[in-house]
This record gives structure tokens, sequence and C-alpha cells, in this order.
């Protein structure tokens, strides 16, 4: 019998795998992320499978350490962990569940920009409070609440959850821009109903920007003074993306001088997220312009179930010698 051994938690396998039947195929063991080289290699250096916690590790030592390994195959999207090169180099599939996840984070990304557009959270506020009469009188005399539909949203990134995103914001007439180093063919421009801007264009006249890019040397902290200064002062903030890619103290002087009217964060730089983060303890002029949600864009059931069907998919591939779907080490 083949074995997987399972660098994670133990759990969530056996919850959204639809065939418990292949259970009974596989040797399916478990050992908690952190768990070191010499431990795992000592009771499992026979495994023909790994399944990686996305910010786990898989390290050179580990894989020359398996003679028998096919495939390693992260959880999620995230592989950064694995040593892809090592395993290229003995001929093993490093494989990531792409898009598993778009649709969702996409709707959370969504989410977001309707919580602030509607200012769901002073919102809920005034009704707790006793003041639903007086704020709705005042939301009528502003004309501060706001449609998509009325919006333009910049999209910075446009991969698997960018897209998604935009194919969303289609349906509530929202006009939608994007900017990415590698602009998209016209073909897939006209199919998504986008059209591309540079980015300093897109943030000096859009209503909402987000981001939709992972954290590189060159996106870390990107979102910082002179980025924010160049959006509207009317505009709002998303990201659902990674955490590192905003300057926390850049944001909050950005809302609490009113560089921009606010954001929507899924992820923010620290998490864990501590009592003394910096948006955590904000002024209460840039807390009221903040709604956070805790890093859960991603993590539906239906993620889960598409992320392991992927993953059974390319086991079951890689048992019958054939080659797996979303290589993503070049073999």
């Amino acid at each position: 019998m083949k074995k997987l051994l399972v660098i994670g938690k133990e759990g969530r396998l056996a919850r959204y795998t639809a065939d418990s039947s292949l259970f009974d195929r596989y040797d399916i063991v478990y050992v908690p992320v952190g768990t070191d080289d010499g431990t795992i290699l000592e009771l499992h250096s026979d495994a023909n499978y790994i399944l990686v916690d996305a910010v786990a590790d898989v390290s050179a030592s580990l894989i020359e350490g398996m003679p028998d390994l096919k495939l390693i195959h992260s959880e999620g999207v995230g592989y950064q962990g694995v040593d892809t090169e090592k395993a290229a180099a003995r001929g093993i599939y490093v494989c990531n569940c792409k898009g598993m996840n778009a649709a969702a984070v996409a709707e959370q990304a969504v989410l977001l920009m309707l919580g602030l557009l509607r200012d769901v959270k002073g919102g809920d506020e005034s009704v707790r409070s006793g003041k639903q009469i007086e704020t709705k009188e005042r939301y009528m005399l502003e004309g501060s609440l706001r449609e998509l539909g009325d919006c333009t949203v910049g999209l910075i990134g446009m991969g698997d959850i960018g897209k998604a995103t935009a194919r969303l914001l289609a349906a509530f007439g929202a006009d939608v821009a994007y900017f990415k180093p590698r602009r998209l063919s016209a073909g897939e421009e006209a199919e998504l109903d986008v059209r591309y801007m540079e980015r300093e264009q897109l943030l000096a006249s859009c209503d909402i920007v987000s981001l939709h890019l992972p954290v590189t040397e060159e996106t870390r902290y990107m979102v910082d003074d002179d980025f924010l200064r160049k959006m509207k002062d009317t505009a709002y903030l998303i990201n659902t993306s990674r955490g590192e890619l905003v300057d926390s103290v850049s944001l909050v002087k950005a809302l609490e001088s009113g560089w921009i009217a606010g954001a929507g964060l899924d992820t923010i730089d620290g998490e864990p997220v501590q009592p003394d983060n910096t948006l955590v303890t904000a002024p209460e002029d840039a807390a009221g312009k903040l709604l956070l949600s805790c890093h859960i864009g991603g993590i539906t059931g239906a993620s889960f179930r598409r992320g392991y069907g992927m993953i059974w998919s390319a086991i079951e591939k890689v048992s019958r010698g054939e080659r797996p779907d979303n290589i993503v080490n070049g073999l």
C-alpha cells in the first residue's frame, strides 16, 4: 500500500474528501507542522506522496531522504516552503491547488467593498446604540451611501482571484479597470469586460482599489504614503491578498488625514494579530473607517472540497504513472 504523509493538521483531509474509499487504498500518516526532518525520516522515509500545509516546509534534506517520493502537493495555493529545485532534480512533481479559493476570495473582496460603500459597521453600531433614525436621516442628507454600479473599481493584479473578482463586479454593473505588469490579451479583456490602466492612472481615478497579487520583494509594503496619497480622498482600499502588501502605519496615517475614505482588509501585517497591532490600536478617527475580517476569504467549505479534489486527482494520476495537473516546479 502506498504511503501518503500529511504535514499538517488532522481532520481536514477526512472532512473534505468526497470519496471515502480512498482511505482504504492508501496508508495515511500525519505529522504536525514544524516536526523536524530527522523525526519525519525516522518514521516515514518510505513515503510515496507528501501533502503539506501551504505554510509548512519540505526541505532538500527531507526530499533527499525519501527514495520512493513521487509527489509533493500543497494543501493550498502557496508552496513557498517546498524546495522545488531539489524536487525537480529528483523528478518529483510539486503541485498546488491553483484556483481552489478564487471564487471565495473574490466574494470576500466584494463583501468588503459593499460593507464600506453602505457603512455596514457604522449602521450596525447606530442601531445597537439607539440612533437608527438619526443615522438613516444623516445618510439621506449626505447622500453618502453608494452602489457598486456607480463605482470604478481598480484591480491591481489579475490572476485567478482578480479575474473572479472582475466577473462578480460585472454583475453589479461596476466599471472595472486593472493593472498588471503583463497586460491581458484583447480577448481576455473583452471576456472579463475590463480595461487596462497604468498604475498611477488607476490610483488617481478609481473609487475602489483592490489588491490581488502576491508578496514579492517588489510588492512588499507597496501600499505606502506615496501610494495612498495618489488615491482619491473618497476612495476605498481593499486587501484580500497578503497583509505585507500594506504598510500599516501609512494606512492609519492615510485614514486619520483623510487621504482615503476607508479600507476593508481580510488580512493585515503581523498575523496572528496581537492586541498591540498598529491597526487594532488605531485612533478612533482611523478605526471607524476600517472594516476588518479575520483572513477567512479563502476558507469556505467549497474551497476545501475543490482543493482536496485536486489533491486526490494528482495522487491517483501519479499512482497510475500519469502526469498530474498544476505542476509548479517545471517538470
